[in-house]
């Protein structure tokens, strides 16, 4: 009960800090937001962004409400497919983790706040807090800004985001084109300086595989709740199809 308790607490806290966090995000960023194509029954579509998840987003990421044996039965993989492919973490020991195990990572918080000032979020329940138009948006938002220091980018989404931009080899690098409107700079596109591995309509297609993988870890079941209620909407209609002509019936003989 007590570990159930500190789930829940632990869990709750997280989903308030980032639906505070995004709506002052949303506000600073001032963009309308872009709406990805996506589908949770995908199961290739989602395949490709665990794949991007693994390789791109768990070095600083944790996803630790969610367990890769779970995404393994979910994703349609082999434990072998997800231990070989998506798992590059050790335990205290330095065995392996196994496919039982939650998707943490290894990075302290103490590490994270020395390195980027900030510890990066857990992302398994960011999808609802934030929304997957938000998440394909900010990921699809980052320019090169000279004067961020660190970082060097920033982001048309979430401004002054402490986030480097790790898919930069896949997008390649970006500057803003600035235009006065209403005597203030606003950005009205980019220019790229060098070419990524993929093309644009590539990366995006990238970008929507990762944002509909983050939207199954938000919410794992959500292609079987929909299912079961399509069923359950069925079965209510026969039984008010069957309950009508038995009220007929009953009342047939009643003046």
């Amino acid at each position: 009960m007590t570990f159930q308790l500190s789930t829940w607490l632990k869990g709750s806290a997280l989903i308030l800090s980032l639906t505070v966090s995004s709506v002052a995000s949303a506000a600073g960023g001032n963009v309308e937001l872009e709406s990805p194509r996506i589908d949770q029954s995908n199961e290739k579509s989602l395949q490709r962004g665990a794949k991007v998840f693994a390789n791109y987003c768990m070095g600083c990421h944790s996803a630790d409400y969610h367990r890769y044996g779970r995404l393994a039965r979910d994703l349609g993989l082999t434990d072998e497919d997800v231990s070989e492919n998506l798992i590059f973490t050790t335990d205290k020991d330095g065995a392996p983790t196994k496919i039982g195990s939650l998707m943490e990572i290894t990075m302290t918080e103490d590490y994270a706040r020395a390195s980027f000032g900030v510890v990066p979020p857990n992302l398994a329940l960011t999808a609802r807090s934030r929304g997957v138009d938000w998440i394909y948006s900010y990921l699809k938002g980052f320019y090169l800004d000279p004067e961020r220091g660190g970082v060097g980018v920033n982001n048309t989404v979430y401004p002054g985001a402490a986030m480097p931009h790790v898919l930069w080899d896949l997008q390649g690098w970006r500057k803003a084109i600035y235009e006065e409107v209403d005597g203030a700079k606003v950005i009205t596109g980019f220019e790229q300086v060098t070419e990524g591995s993929l093309t644009p309509a590539e990366y995006d297609k990238t970008i929507a595989d990762l944002t509909n993988f983050m939207a199954y870890l938000a919410d794992p079941i959500k292609t079987t709740r929909h299912r079961i209620g399509t069923w359950v909407l069925a079965f209510l209609f026969v039984l008010l199809a069957i309950s009508y002509f038995l009220k007929k019936e009953y009342w047939r003989d009643v003046t």
